[in-house]
């Protein structure tokens, strides 16, 4: 089993989130790598926004990779509850593997960051599952289960859904993820991998033993049984009609 949890961030709120992930998953046994998708916009606009440099010891998520994994975590950023334009560039480009279907049947799983409360969370996480679904790949949720106390905490303010971890950034993007946000992200990242676990060790179901003997006896004397499913029907009792009874009102 190998998860893999590719993320955008642009203040660095995202990336804690991603690293805290990858170091749940590792302390799990989980066999896990982080990746970041590339950054399309100019290091002149970046440097207006004043963005931090981006991590390069962390690799640039390309399409082939994709194919090596068994589940994913995307960590994405809100840009007016949607994703933003730098994931949504890279996704844009899975349309060879939509067409061969090489993700269809894959778990996958979201966290968000926000600046603010009422910023677009959970709007960006309904948001965005249409690009996931479309490659026919399931959902898994958050949920509440471990995480009940920290989602229903009302001692202090904090992102996160039922749908994923979050966080808040803050307006001017000063506030860092908090420590009981980056405890939701542990929590999903260890509940995400039990459910990747359960999809990549399923196995087709055997077929019992005195089954497979019936249907080779089927195959090699077909008028014995034909004969003993006609035998089998005469022995059957005979309906018998009376007023209380319509044979024909039986619905089949």
């Amino acid at each position: 089993m190998k998860i893999a949890i590719i993320y955008y961030s642009t203040y660095g709120h995202v990336g804690k989130l991603s690293a805290t992930a990858l170091e749940a998953l590792k302390e799990a046994n989980v066999e896990a790598d982080l990746f970041q998708v590339p950054e399309t916009l100019p290091q002149e606009v970046l440097d207006k926004m004043y963005a931090p440099p981006k991590d390069d010891s962390i690799p640039i998520i390309t399409v082939e990779d994709l194919t090596k994994y068994d589940g994913f975590l995307f960590g994405l950023p809100t840009r007016f509850g949607n994703l933003p334009a730098q994931f949504k560039s890279f996704w844009d480009q899975t349309g060879g593997l939509w067409a061969n279907g090489a993700l269809n049947g894959k778990p996958f799983g979201i966290f968000v960051s926000t600046g603010t409360p009422g910023g677009g969370q959970e709007a960006t996480f309904r948001n965005s599952l249409s690009s996931f679904i479309h490659h026919g790949m399931i959902y898994v949720p958050l949920g509440y289960g471990e995480a009940f106390p920290l989602l229903t905490n009302l001692e202090e303010v904090h992102g996160g859904s039922p749908w994923g971890a979050g966080a808040y950034a803050g307006a001017d993007g000063s506030r860092q993820p908090s420590e009981l946000e980056l405890k939701l992200v542990q929590i999903q990242a260890k509940n995400f991998a039990s459910v990747v676990e359960k999809f990549t060790s399923t196995k087709p179901a055997e077929v019992p033993a005195e089954k497979k003997v019936s249907e080779k006896v089927a195959e090699k004397e077909p008028e014995k049984v034909e004969q003993s499913t006609a035998r089998q029907a005469q022995q059957k009792p005979a309906v018998k009609e009376d007023d209380s009874f319509c044979s024909k009102c039986i619905i089949m």
